[in-house]
């Protein structure tokens, strides 16, 4: 008979914090049973960014109402769990100690099994969960805080092809909106004030584009935006509606291009590999831009991979990612004792050298 697992998952590396029961029976497509979030946004709406601080303590005070809301979603108690997966890294430091001692207490005091998560594998592992695809497959994680190419080889086996050396893009967007007034979280706001934009007015550099390689760069494209704010200012005395607009389309434009090239030079790296069926997967709340994803999948028809961006609720941040990473992580026999310790850097691809450079939610690794 085939084995179910019943997996409890915590998430709360910068400023979410989540439980979410996953199960799977066998080869079977996995059930997310329950997924619960509770996001910080309010609290940290007046300062411009997440704050780590406040964000700790929000996790610490919010995680044990998570844990029992998502049981009681899945209609299940502690004794029908085979065993607790928590985010032990990389992330904002205080966030990822509350969620792993919370999944310590939980796990001495019933005796199940813990498994520490990497975030970014919890990423990576989404369209497993979604989609049920095979490995190797060829993974973008483009977020708030990562920016990274990986080719998923199994459940802890990952090649990086690239990544940012500073902004991911989400940041860029996040900045961005800040520097023209907009809300945030900026991403949904900068995409939906260049829908009225001309993307041609501004040309934007698009970075690292005369490299070679797969790696990416925003924090420059960020600061063309400003400067040309800042002359727009001077000129006018202010910006226009128009002259927002055509900002945002540009900036947009930019990050969409530079994109998809570098998508174009992993697609290819990843296909000398011979994969019987190529998958190009994205995850990540930048996922949700449509242009961006328009582009990808363009680029993907070309090359005939087939392409995949799970739902939204299921690229940000969130726990059923979590506890599906540690349910794989669980059936090829890992486990992770009390010691289990709560790390801000943990790169996926333990053999290529570190990123440089640190972002919101955590170092690029």
């Amino acid at each position: 008979m085939a084995q179910t697992l019943t997996i409890l998952g915590l998430e709360s590396s910068c400023d979410d914090t989540a439980a979410a029961v996953v199960r799977q029976t066998g080869d079977r497509q996995a059930q997310v049973l329950s997924s619960v979030v509770f996001g910080q946004t309010e609290l940290h709406s007046a300062y411009g960014g997440v704050v780590p601080e406040i964000a700790a303590r929000a996790h610490a005070e919010k995680l044990d109402l998570c844990v029992v809301q998502a049981l009681d979603e899945a209609g299940l108690g502690l004794q029908d769990l085979d065993a607790i997966a928590v985010t032990a890294g990389p992330g904002l430091i205080g966030g990822v100690m509350s969620g792993v001692m919370c999944a310590k207490g939980l796990s001495a005091a019933t005796g199940l099994p813990l498994i520490g998560v990497n975030h970014l594998a919890g990423h990576a592992l989404t369209p497993r969960l979604t989609d049920g695809i095979a490995f190797p497959y060829l993974m973008l994680l483009v977020s708030g805080g990562h920016c990274q190419y990986l080719i998923a080889h199994g459940p802890e086996a990952f090649t990086r092809l690239g990544g940012t050396i500073d902004d991911a893009p989400g940041e860029a967007f996040d900045k961005t909106a800040r520097l023209l007034g907009l809300p945030q979280p900026g991403g949904p706001s900068v995409e939906a004030e260049s829908q009225g934009g001309d993307p041609k007015r501004f040309r934007f550099p698009r970075p690292l584009l005369d490299r070679p390689d797969c790696n990416l760069s925003f924090s420059g494209l960020k600061t063309a935006l400003m400067r040309m704010r800042d002359q727009i200012v001077a000129e006018k005395g202010g910006l226009t509606r128009r002259d927002r607009a055509d900002l945002c389309a540009g900036f947009q434009q930019a990050v969409v291009d530079t994109l998809t090239e570098k998508t174009r030079r992993a697609l290819q790296l990843y296909m000398t590999e011979s994969p019987s069926e190529p998958v190009v997967a994205v995850a990540g709340g930048v996922a949700a831009n449509t242009a961006i994803r328009t582009a990808l999948e363009t680029v993907c028809a070309n090359q005939g991979a087939r392409f995949i961006a799970p739902p939204l609720e299921l690229c940000t941040d969130n726990a059923a990612m979590i506890a599906y990473a540690g349910l794989e992580r669980f059936r090829i026999g890992a486990r992770d004792g009390l010691d289990l310790t709560a790390r801000p850097r943990w790169p996926l691809d333990q053999s290529s050298p570190s990123m440089l450079g640190s972002g919101k939610k955590g170092a690029k690794a």
